[in-house]
């Protein structure tokens, strides 16, 4: 099988409690849930008190399977990437929010369907489009340079042997399905049966987030999140990968004033900002109970902060 319902495991929300208490969700809060996935967030978020949640996901499959819920009507539905939402939530006339949650990355769902190509672990088409629209990596992989796949496996994967793996891909093309992508990289990064690490899955990871701008997207998304809480809201944001862990950190440690003064060797040329996050907890990571219950979990991180009242800082352009 490679329907949707082939090997689909049930989506387990991470790090659900700790969101929900990060969030200090009140009765009568508005919520923004800026990936609404399976829904799981926005489930909890309702049973905690918020008088109405509005999910962003750009995914047209998540809010279609998403329109159970919406029999609640405290529970909006917008299929739109998480970086729009301080636009759409004005042209909805909501001025601003109470708490925001994010969880980043590719969702269970996404994974587990084999003909959205966004995993090895069964075969399906190369696509990889959280949008389904746009380019396919498939599109991409048998008509980019190989300089330009080297340096994506590279910044985005991580990859050491990404040099390799690129020159690799360009001799197999065309390359169209997920099977034969994770052979090549195999073969070209040395793999051998029994190896803790598949190399599949860096390379697989560079070309999503390539493919679906997902880092520019995490940073526009957060300075969304900015000029959409309100003073004393919180924000959430659960990261998977150090990519985009760093993006959240730096943010937060920018925009809470942590950033390091300067010195007589580099001085301050402007006065600082007024910071417009205060109260940025330490990291959480999943608990062993968790862990044992859903092992995605592992390397996932929760980091979260108030909105001071400062002026959001100067929109830049997408």
């Amino acid at each position: 099988m490679t329907g949707a319902g082939a090997r689909m495991a049930p989506h387990v929300p991470v790090l659900v409690d700790e969101v929900v208490a990060a969030l200090a969700v009140q009765d009568g809060d508005i919520v923004v849930d800026g990936t609404f996935g399976a829904g799981g967030y926005t489930r909890a978020l309702l049973e905690a008190g918020a008088s109405r949640v509005i999910g962003f996901d750009r995914d047209p499959d998540a809010i279609a399977a998403g329109q159970s819920l919406v029999s609640d009507h405290r529970l909006t539905l917008v299929e739109e990437r998480f970086s729009q939402m301080d636009r759409v939530l004005a042209e909805r006339g909501v001025g601003s929010v109470d708490a925001i949650a994010l969880d980043i990355g590719i969702s269970s769902m996404q994974i587990d369907q084999a003909e959205r190509g966004f995993s090895f672990q069964a075969d399906g088409p190369l696509d990889m489009r959280m949008e389904k629209s746009g380019l396919t990596a498939a599109e991409y992989l048998n008509a980019a340079e190989e300089a330009e796949i080297a340096r994506v496996l590279r910044d985005y994967g991580e990859e050491p042997r990404a040099r390799a793996i690129a020159r690799a891909i360009v001799a197999a093309r065309p390359v169209e399905r997920t099977a034969e992508l994770a052979a090549i990289v195999r073969r070209a990064a040395g793999f051998r049966p029994g190896q803790k690490a598949d190399p599949a899955t860096r390379t697989f990871q560079a070309i999503r987030i390539h493919l679906n701008a997902e880092l520019d997207e995490l940073e526009f998304g957060l300075e969304a999140a900015e000029r959409a809480l309100k003073p004393g809201g919180r924000l959430a944001v659960v990261t998977f990968h150090s990519l985009e862990d760093r993006i959240v950190k730096r943010f937060l440690r920018e925009r809470s004033g942590a950033n390091p003064g300067g010195s007589r060797h580099r001085p301050v040329i402007t006065e600082p900002d007024a910071p417009t996050f205060a109260r940025v907890a330490k990291p959480v990571s999943p608990s062993e109970a968790e862990l044992a219950r859903n092992p995605r979990a592992r390397s996932a991180r929760l980091r979260s902060a108030t909105r001071t009242a400062a002026p959001a800082r100067k929109e830049r352009l997408q």
